[in-house]
């Protein structure tokens, strides 16, 4: 496989919330700029052609990020809704009493834990992994695409970037791409909403953030699947009974942005 298994910040257990949930402050605005929530709608829209349901299931969600974006745009013109279920394996208590609490329509947060390597016991629906698969080493990846195969679940994943660059080079460019990213960070953070005393107190003064969200913008690329790993993790289980399709993904305006992987059960 070309991917590398480097670490990221957040995804150490011991890692400050308050610094996560800065980190994917950033991020969401960043997928605002690159018109993701879009991107994602078009997607659910194909899939939901192909496959329908009344539910999406997302998984990995964290603070719900851009998947709050996206069902408000697919309910906009749509008589009938569709319900969006967010769910992760360390769901934040409060978080998720936020979320529940604002009662965004059609949008719940389940408050126990999700495997999403075993979703026999999930509701049916299209599960959704947004900017979070290339989190997972080879053997959970692997495990997720063929659960969602043998219980016959639709699957959107979707990544924002592509593993495309030489490793070597990605090596010889790494001061310069994370000064990049630590500036960009400083940029987008005044477009937060709403913007806490934490965000800029450990942006500004203290520039934790910055430099935690540079560090894993900049692993992630790397830790991202391309297409020939994706065709490793799933050659030893596929069959004529599911249909995986991996294409790159495109803006309204054409333009590519990122990739996607799209199972569905025949």
């Amino acid at each position: 496989m070309k991917r590398i298994q480097l670490f990221e910040f957040e995804d150490f257990i011991w890692f400050p919330s308050s610094i996560r949930t800065g980190m994917t402050n950033l991020l969401v605005v960043l997928q605002k700029i690159m018109r993701t929530s879009d991107i994602i709608a078009s997607l659910i829209i194909t899939a939901k052609q192909r496959n329908n349901f009344s539910q999406i299931i997302d998984l990995g969600s964290g603070s719900g990020g851009i998947m709050l974006d996206v069902i408000k745009k697919l309910n906009i013109n749509n008589t009938e809704s569709l319900k969006l279920l967010l769910t992760d394996l360390h769901p934040n208590s409060k978080l998720v009493e936020q979320i529940n609490s604002t009662k965004i329509h059609n949008v719940t947060y389940n408050k126990s834990s999700v495997d999403a390597t075993n979703l026999s016991n999930l509701p049916m629906g299209l599960k959704t992994m947004v900017n979070s698969f290339h989190h997972m080493p080879p053997n959970v990846a692997k495990s997720i695409l063929k659960s969602a195969q043998d219980n016959k679940h639709p699957l959107l994943i979707y990544e924002i970037g592509e593993n495309t660059i030489p490793t070597l080079l990605w090596w010889l460019l790494l001061p310069l791409s994370l000064a990049i990213l630590f500036v960009m960070a400083l940029l987008m953070t005044p477009f937060i909403k709403p913007l806490s005393w934490k965000q800029l107190v450990f942006t500004y003064l203290i520039p934790i953030i910055p430099l935690c969200y540079a560090w894993d913008g900049q692993a992630s690329i790397m830790r991202i699947y391309t297409f020939k790993d994706i065709e490793c993790l799933i050659k030893d289980f596929k069959n004529e009974s599911y249909i995986w399709k991996v294409d790159k993904a495109k803006k309204p305006n054409g333009k590519k942005a990122g990739y996607y992987i799209l199972g569905l059960p025949k």
